[in-house]
């Protein structure tokens, strides 16, 4: 990635990363916003890769909004069953803490050294990396989810944070520096309509620069098929549903078994 003035307004701030995101790694994840819809699209995709044999659970894995969820659950072999049946909060709403409490239900005050986050902080607009060994994953979730105008900024360490996704809904050039990269990414593509169009053209400008900076190494981009493109539906609130979230994710599983079978050759086991 091209240094930036660490200052300037919108840059990302990495220094507090834990050190393997540096060192070369077979395989790490990406996961991608997305709304609830989006968690329960990461998730199904990410246990449909499990069953198919590719090692997601112990990869180093990057999340951002919908994304940290999914990261950090499977990093916690958290059963798919209990983060789908998390009651959502109605939204808008101003409720401090709203999105951490309902992570805590689920991760409690675990931390897991392999996850980290995007969110970016209120004050200066940058992009930071949040370390998931470092800050409980409950809160690192909470502040890469608060959507600005829907859920209210979370805190950690004084900074207030809002939604990853403000930057970058998958945030790619950020990854852990791996062989072989897998990215989940729930809104991109042309079955997702408008959205999707806009969210895959800033995708494949990020697969471009990645591909630049690694030449040799592999990169896989998952992302919805028209039947699960259908089920988000073309109203944005849509992807606010836990139904549709529910919904999802055996078409999402079924997804990631068959990309399992066809990465073979550049995933490892």
């Amino acid at each position: 990635m091209k240094d930036e003035p660490r200052n300037r307004p919108g840059t990302v701030d990495m220094n507090s990363v834990p050190s393997f995101m540096h060192e070369l790694q077979p395989l790490s994840m990406v996961y991608g916003g997305g709304g609830i819809f989006g968690i329960g699209y990461c998730v199904g995709v990410a246990h449909g890769l499990k069953a198919g044999g590719v090692p997601v659970s112990t990869a180093p894995a990057l999340g951002t909004s919908a994304g940290s969820w999914a990261a950090s659950a499977m990093a916690l072999g958290c059963p798919p069953e209990h983060i789908l049946g998390l009651e959502a909060p109605p939204i808008p709403n101003r409720k401090t803490n709203v999105l951490a409490d309902i992570a805590r239900e689920l991760f409690g005050e675990a931390t897991h050294p392999l996850v980290t986050v995007s969110a970016v902080t209120v004050r200066t607009r940058r992009r930071h990396i949040l370390d998931g060994g470092r800050y409980p994953l409950a809160d690192l979730v909470a502040a890469s989810s608060a959507v600005p105008g829907l859920l209210p900024p979370h805190r950690i360490d004084g900074r207030l944070y809002v939604d990853g996704g403000m930057w970058s809904a998958t945030s790619i050039d950020s990854a852990a520096n791996s062989k072989s990269v897998i990215v989940v990414a729930p809104l991109a593509g042309p079955h997702m309509g408008p959205i999707g169009r806009g969210a895959g053209y800033l995708l494949g400008r990020e697969l471009h620069g990645w591909h630049t900076r690694h030449r040799g190494r592999h990169i896989s981009l998952i992302r919805p098929s028209r039947a699960i493109a259908k089920i988000a539906g073309v109203n944005p609130m849509n992807l606010f549903d836990a139904e549709r979230g529910r919904e999802v994710f055996p078409l999402a599983y079924e997804q990631g078994l068959k990309m399992a079978a066809e990465m073979r050759e550049h995933v490892p086991a």
